[in-house]
């Protein structure tokens, strides 16, 4: 892989470049049940990527892709685009999360990691919600986590063991930096990119179900 090629390359299918406007008392057992199933990690039922031999120039890139500190900010042409997007992109996800402020951070920053790594943000929204369910403490079975579910070796292999993989912005991060490395080793072949992020290379339910999310639910903001 040629270095730079994670952040500055593009692939065939989902790609959006930005174009450089910044933005920057005693309960009852129900009653007891429900208080802790609000409080306990979300289980999510997604797979998991699986841990890979990496050549030193691949890690080298892959770290500084996701310890680099830049600002979080929004691309666009210009002000009305940004704020056209970020409404539009509010309204359907406000169902997910009713908080107005913490839905607009979670857009802008899906928004500046889907970009700075080369990729669609409503194609990011659609791997979200197909892993996650918008859940920011969702952990599946395999131990994936967030958002975007990220296995924890990645902190080891690429980053750092400090590094909280709840945390909104370092979970993008991580997750649109291993999509993009995936789509980069499939030579921009999404279907098998999707597998691989999912674990589930070879077959086709997982990719298909991202597409489906991605073209019904989280469609580009029509212009006009």
């Amino acid at each position: 892989m040629r270095r730079g090629s994670i952040e500055d390359s593009g692939f065939r299918t989902g790609l959006r470049r930005g174009r450089g406007f910044a933005f920057s008392s005693i309960l009852n057992p129900q009653s007891a049940l429900l208080i802790l199933a609000l409080y306990l990690p979300f289980v999510a039922h997604a797979g998991a990527q699986r841990e890979e031999a990496l050549s030193a120039s691949v890690r080298a890139v892959l770290q500084h892709s996701v310890t680099d500190q830049a600002a979080p900010k929004l691309a666009f042409a210009n002000r009305y685009e940004a704020d056209k997007w970020l409404n539009e992109m509010s309204r359907r996800l406000q169902a997910r999360m009713p908080n107005r402020p913490a839905r607009l951070e979670f857009l802008s920053t899906v928004h500046y990691e889907a970009t700075r790594a080369g990729l669609d943000p409503h194609l990011v929204l659609a791997l979200i919600e197909v892993e996650s369910g918008f859940r920011k403490y969702a952990v599946s079975r395999a131990g994936a986590r967030g958002y975007m579910q990220v296995m924890p070796f990645w902190t080891r292999a690429i980053g750092s063991p400090e590094h909280n993989l709840f945390h909104l912005r370092m979970n993008l991060r991580y997750g649109c930096t291993i999509l993009r490395y995936y789509l980069d080793i499939e030579k921009g072949d999404l279907h098998r990119a999707l597998a691989r992020y999912n674990g589930s290379l070879g077959k086709h339910k997982y990719p298909q179900r991202v597409h489906a999310v991605w073209q019904k639910k989280w469609r580009p903001v029509s212009r006009g």
